[in-house]
């Protein structure tokens, strides 16, 4: 991919000054891209945890580390092009598993660690993963052989401990003699990422150095990041969008990244304030619930402070819109540093649709919120809403260099979502076939999601093609939309709406909504119980969901209203980024 002759600076003109001597092709591979930001910044904090007090590398430190870690994996024949596997909660030790991978010439096999032990030993062998490393909970398990459980037999040459609590732990490794190491280049693969390990033969996504590197600075034209920011990696780090976005952008420009090992509300505040966090990147749950936390302490203050205080929410968000200026960062400065967000620059929500109300809430108390969309297939960013001229129903501005169109759109200008560009995935792993079928005969990635651009090039998701829902009068529904409507219902917990059909030859579809209360709020003394502090009866629980839903169709056009509403007793099993697994719900 060659770049465009432009007279305004870009955010990867940084990387010119060490081409030629630090990389050389058009885009640095991820282990010299690291290089060039410690030559740039060696004494800045790069990696950082709160155990519970403050433990830091800077960038020289973690070099050293990360070097060490590289050549004991050369020493135990680690090459260019192996597979090794990572499986581990957020820490500075797990980030420098991950880039002395690259360092050695090998491969990432990120794997989920909230997966079951079989799971796990299911990804390693899909990916031909000889070395691992893994949390002390599971090291006995994989060190001794694997679960008993295990598919596949575990080839595994050697265990490495993410935690001190075992030998070898990867802090403590070391190399007796240095080994020359043949490095990847940047078309060379940098991860496989599975997408799925629970059932039938996993899927993975095969990323090159120039997919994520590329994708990172592409991203960081609709994103000012700085060498001065504090970013919080929360959620999995081996899922793409934290992998991208929080863990490689970082290390892009010298910035701190800040681990979070528990979503724990007490934790994530203590470590967001300790660490005054400056990129906070979440998923639509996430951010709901800080708000409704918000917005619940505003109204505990009594209806006319709360009435002034949305008011002046209104003008603030107006005034952000016509100048560009900021008031409510001073204007709600207090609300912000109860909530631990005073030191918060930017917002960032991906990973699913985020309801327009949330996204101009959050911009309103002050906070630059935007939102983005991509795939793990796509590295995964392609688009951002720019803080300076966000749309708050979209979900962002395609990046420079990405070739994004609506395929077969219809009258209202929906389709497919479809892309070629330097951050779309070179097929899954040993798949040829399903390869093939993701991609149409002149080269784009079908997406599987719907949308529709307006003529600034924003797009707008309405659902996933697979998810969607004809009416009865022909009518296409997304249920997608219809979720985003209860986000901000504190009562609901989880919801999903999906078509069905009461006759066999029904010639369109009824919608049903799938409902999981929240517990806490219908429990004694909870916000959503009886006045008299008891627990909600079960009657109770359905008749103040059902209002809900009556409210919400109230909203909504006559061919999208549900129909009927079902109450579920078990939360609904979720991904890492807390979307609904809608193929495991009956």
């Amino acid at each position: 991919m060659a770049h465009k002759n432009t007279n305004q600076s870009r955010p990867w003109d940084v990387l010119e000054e060490f081409r030629g001597s630090t990389f050389s092709g058009t885009w640095p591979t991820l282990s010299e891209l690291f290089e060039i930001s410690v030559k740039r910044y060696p004494d800045r904090p790069c990696f950082t945890v709160y155990e519970p007090d403050r433990v830091s590398l800077t960038y020289r430190e973690a070099h050293a580390r990360i070097l060490a870690v590289s050549q004991y994996l050369r020493s135990i024949g680690v090459d260019h092009g192996d597979r090794v596997a990572v499986s581990g909660k957020n820490s500075p030790e797990w980030a420098v598993a991950y880039l002395a991978v690259l360092f050695a010439g090998g491969v990432v096999v990120p794997i989920d660690y909230q997966l079951h032990d079989g799971e796990i030993a299911n990804l390693i062998h899909a990916g031909g993963a000889r070395v691992l490393f893994i949390d002390d909970e599971r090291f006995a398990t994989f060190e001794s052989g694997g679960p008993a459980d295990a598919k596949h037999p575990l080839k595994i040459d050697k265990v490495i401990s993410l935690s001190s609590a075992h030998e070898p732990y990867i802090y403590n490794v070391e190399s007796d003699r240095s080994f020359q190491v043949h490095p990847a280049g940047e078309t060379d693969t940098a991860a496989i990422l599975f997408t799925s390990g629970t059932t039938g033969r996993p899927k993975g996504v095969v990323l090159t150095h120039q997919n994520l590197v590329s994708d990172c600075f592409l991203a960081q034209a609709n994103l000012t990041i700085l060498h001065t920011d504090v970013f919080y990696a929360l959620l999995p780090i081996h899922h793409s969008y934290c992998m991208l976005a929080v863990f490689i952008e970082s290390l892009s420009v010298g910035a701190e990244t800040v681990f979070g090992k528990r979503v724990v509300v007490k934790q994530i505040l203590h470590d967001l304030k300790a660490a005054r966090v400056t990129m906070f990147l979440g998923v639509p749950m996430l951010f709901n619930k800080l708000l409704a936390a918000i917005m619940r302490g505003i109204r505990e203050k009594g209806a006319v402070v709360y009435g002034i205080i949305r008011g002046l929410m209104a003008l603030s968000g107006a005034i952000k819109k016509m100048t560009g200026k900021n008031p409510g960062k001073k204007l709600f400065h207090g609300v912000l540093e109860k909530a631990s967000l005073a030191s918060i620059r930017i917002c960032i929500s991906g990973g699913g649709p985020l309801a327009p109300s949330v996204f101009r809430q959050y911009n309103q108390l002050g906070i630059d919120f935007v939102q983005g969309y991509g795939l793990t297939e796509t590295s995964p960013i392609l688009t951002l809403n720019p803080v300076e001229h966000y749309k708050e129903t979209s979900v962002g501005k395609v990046l420079p260099e990405t070739d994004l169109r609506i395929l077969n759109p219809d009258e209202n200008g929906i389709g497919e979502i479809i892309v070629k560009g330097s951050m779309v995935m070179q097929g899954y792993y040993q798949m040829p076939e399903e390869t093939a079928e993701v991609f149409t005969e002149d080269g784009y990635f079908k997406t599987g999601d719907l949308g529709y651009l307006d003529d600034e090039n924003y797009l707008y998701l309405t659902g996933r093609a697979k998810n969607l829902i004809v009416g009865e009068g022909g009518k296409n529904v997304y249920p997608e939309e219809i979720e985003n409507e209860f986000q901000l219902y504190d009562e609901v917990a989880q919801i999903l709406v999906r078509g069905y059909k009461d006759k066999q030859d029904q010639a369109g579809e009824l919608i049903e909504a799938l409902v999981y209360p929240n517990q806490e709020l219908f429990a004694a003394g909870g916000a959503a119980a009886p006045e008299d502090g008891s627990a909600a009866t079960p009657e109770q629980i359905e008749a103040r969901i059902k209002e809900i839903v009556s409210e919400v169709n109230h909203g909504l056009q006559p061919y999208q209203r549900i129909n009927r509403t079902v109450i579920v007793q078990e939360e609904m099993e979720m991904t890492s980024t807390k979307k609904i697994k809608r193929g495991k719900v009956d």
